[in-house]
């Protein structure tokens, strides 16, 4: 399954789990859970680029600051088809890199000091030609659809739970009760979770075949993807916030997700493989 039809194909089925739900505990519950779940991710999405950036403590630094840098991303871009993103570094040892922005036009990609001291020429290209694929591939405007789904779906749970406690589900008998709330309330908002994360892992797979694409070669991009992990591993980002995790090209701390299914990255093993296979195909 190509992995654009993946990410249609899951969010369809996020939808639909959002639709069954909602079904069940009425129209209003649906239509309620629904716009305070899209306001919620309409201000991710249109002001969540300039609040992660100074989460991260990120500096915008024009070319004549990083002349080097500015060529490097100029040339991917050339390639790509897109406009000129705003740079930030970010003062940390770590190595690893976020792309952010609601399109093309208001794009920002942000590095850390580790990973312009960690990798060659031609690696940094293959990381560049990453993020630039996020823009491209309007990845941040994927993950609020999916977020809101997954937020809906996760409001009219804690609803039903609250339902069940008070009583107030309709069941027929106390048998029925329980049933839904473990259905509606607890494994239906765990699986939007698990596929809203499945999508993130998806678009992490494309925007390596995509960077490939737009670096020139794949094995720049595992190349880097090796050193970055173990530059992480040497030195974990401990500062940063885990709400912005899925945005960086590798998840910024050591600890590892005790089951891939709640992972937002997937495994780097598997990434560099595809890549390779990629290279000699």
């Amino acid at each position: 399954m190509g992995a654009k039809f993946k990410s249609v194909f899951l969010l369809g089925v996020l939808s639909v789990l959002l639709i069954w739900i909602g079904s069940y505990w009425g129209e209003n519950g649906i239509i309620i859970a629904f716009v305070f779940a899209l306001a919620m991710n309409a201000f991710s999405y249109f002001k969540g680029d300039k609040l992660v950036l100074k989460m991260s403590h990120a500096r915008e630094v024009s070319e004549k600051e990083a002349p080097d840098l500015y060529h490097l991303v100029g040339e991917v871009v050339s390639v790509a088809g897109l406009p000129m993103p705003k740079i930030y570094i970010i003062p940390n040892d770590s190595p690893n890199a976020f792309a952010t922005g609601r399109d093309p036009q208001h794009a920002s990609i942000a590095f850390t000091h580790g990973i312009l001291d960690l990798l060659n020429k031609d690696e940094l290209k293959g990381v560049i030609g990453h993020e630039l694929s996020h823009v491209k591939n309007r990845d941040i405007l994927i993950a609020t659809i999916a977020a809101t789904i997954a937020s809906a779906i996760s409001m009219i749970g804690f609803m039903v739970r609250w339902g069940a406690i008070f009583g107030g589900l309709g069941g027929r008998n106390e048998d029925e009760n329980i049933v839904s709330l473990v259905v509606l309330g607890i494994l239906l908002p765990l699986s939007a979770t698990m596929i809203q994360l499945a999508i993130s892992r998806n678009r992490e797979y494309l925007a390596d075949e995509t960077g490939a694409k737009f670096c020139g070669n794949p094995l720049f991009l595992a190349n880097a993807l090796r050193k970055i992990s173990r530059g992480i591993a040497r030195e974990p980002m401990n500062n940063a916030n885990p709400a912005t995790t899925h945005l960086y090209i590798m998840n910024p701390f050591t600890k590892k997700s005790m089951l891939s299914l709640f992972a937002t990255h997937p495994p780097t093993e598997e990434r560099i493989k595809r890549l390779e296979s990629m290279a000699f195909m």
